[in-house]
């Protein structure tokens, strides 16, 4: 069966990584996603989503040879179809217009009041199209005090409140490596966002069902950051006291931390009483089950001083893989701290297919991640790779109604 939104149509706006990814999540359901993106400029430079020159790495050729694909843009853009636009000018906008009448959703992340000043905010192409539903992502909302500040992921972990819980406690060491804040290995806000976004336009989708009416979504990563703390938000407003870093360990749980073993590292997330009890039992020490300082989980975290140093005695006399195989067996969950190359290469990960190709246009092909929905009716099918800068306009603007030789002079013109 075809995608579950394969009857409706995105403009995508939006470029770096929040924006896009809301865009491929629509696409992976089924979406057509028409991708807008800057023409190079009269010397050749400059054209595209920022990320596509984000790099090195880029995707190779048959050959090894570097291709111009960023592999930051291929992570966000699959099964869009790419056009070169000038919206700046009235031609641009014009064309712009017209795909929005098509459209069901319209997806921008420029600053505020940026797209207000060519017609194409909400007002402009609600004109157009009043069923249109409208999701601007910027970094701080289209009100408040910061609204008109340009919005980084990185900015917005140190703002949002994500660095000052994520990293080693500041107890744990004196200025060694990787003690302070630190922001997440990738862009969380962004992608949050972009997560958040897709949730927001399939409501707004639902609604408009109900009643005909579109709507514009007004979508900002530090809305987004301060949300997404969860229960790290509740143990500040319950208690008054901002959470401090914990490193590897859990606010909450103990023991629920990386321990170093005989010979590497292990999770251990003992998310119980009596999954702590069997983790002490398979370590040969029943007693720290017993005692009345750590036999229940609001007693571990209230003496974890005291009890982390007993554990950490008893994971080093054993391996890795002997902890990892009698805590199974045991029922304690547990793991290792994989690389990439080692999260591939993970026979579960294997069999869940997580990894595929497409074939690409310019490299043969391109190794890709699947979206992780599964359904049991709609299925989601990926037959198209990230588009080349500019690849589908022709065809794009033919659809339109542009004849070839329109499309020729707006290309001579420097509006495609």
């Amino acid at each position: 069966m075809p995608g579950p939104l394969s009857h409706i149509k995105v403009l995508d706006l939006s470029r770096v990584l929040a924006g896009p990814w809301c865009g491929q999540q629509l696409a992976d359901l089924g979406a057509e996603v028409i991708k807008v993106e800057r023409p190079h400029d009269a010397a050749g430079r400059g054209g595209g989503d920022d990320t596509r020159t984000w790099g090195p790495p880029y995707l190779k050729d048959a050959q090894g040879r570097d291709t111009t694909e960023a592999a930051y843009y291929l992570g966000a853009n699959r099964g869009k179809q790419s056009i070169t636009l000038d919206i700046a000018s009235p031609a641009g906008q014009e064309i712009v217009k017209k795909l929005a009448a098509q459209s069901d959703v319209v997806l921008e992340n420029y600053k505020v009041g940026q797209l207000k000043k060519y017609g194409l905010d909400y007002a402009g192409l609600k004109a157009v199209n009043p069923r249109v539903i409208y999701c601007s992502i910027t970094g701080f909302g289209q009100t408040g005090p910061y609204a008109s500040r340009p919005g980084y992921d990185y900015i917005i972990q140190g703002m949002g409140g994500l660095m000052s819980i994520t990293g080693e406690r500041d107890d744990a060491c004196d200025k060694c490596a990787g003690g302070g804040p630190q922001k997440v290995g990738i862009a969380v806000a962004d992608l949050m966002t972009g997560m958040y976004a897709t949730v927001a336009i399939l409501a707004a989708l639902a609604h408009r069902e109900k009643t005909g009416e579109g709507q514009a979504i007004d979508m900002a990563l530090l809305d987004v950051q301060v949300a997404m703390l969860a229960n790290m938000n509740m143990n500040y407003l319950t208690s008054g006291q901002p959470p401090v870093r914990a490193g590897n360990a859990h606010q909450n749980l103990v023991p629920y931390q990386v321990f170093e073993c005989a010979d590497g590292h292990v999770i251990i997330a003992a998310g119980n009483d009596g999954q702590y009890q069997r983790f002490c039992a398979v370590g040969g020490q029943p007693g720290l089950a017993s005692d009345e300082r750590f036999n229940v989980n609001p007693q571990r975290v209230r003496n974890r001083d005291a009890l982390i140093p007993l554990l950490a005695a008893m994971v080093k006399k054993k391996t890795k893989n002997a902890w990892i195989s009698e805590l199974e067996a045991a029922n304690v969950p547990c793991g290792p701290i994989n690389t990439l190359k080692d999260t591939f290469e993970n026979e579960q990960v294997i069999a869940r297919k997580m990894r595929f190709d497409l074939p690409h246009p310019t490299a043969g092909s391109v190794p890709m991640v699947r979206n992780p929905i599964q359904f049991s009716a709609t299925q989601l099918e990926y037959h198209t790779p990230p588009p080349l800068l500019g690849q589908h306009t022709r065809d794009v603007l033919g659809k339109l109604g542009y004849s070839a030789a329109q499309i020729e002079q707006l290309a001579v013109e420097g509006i495609l």
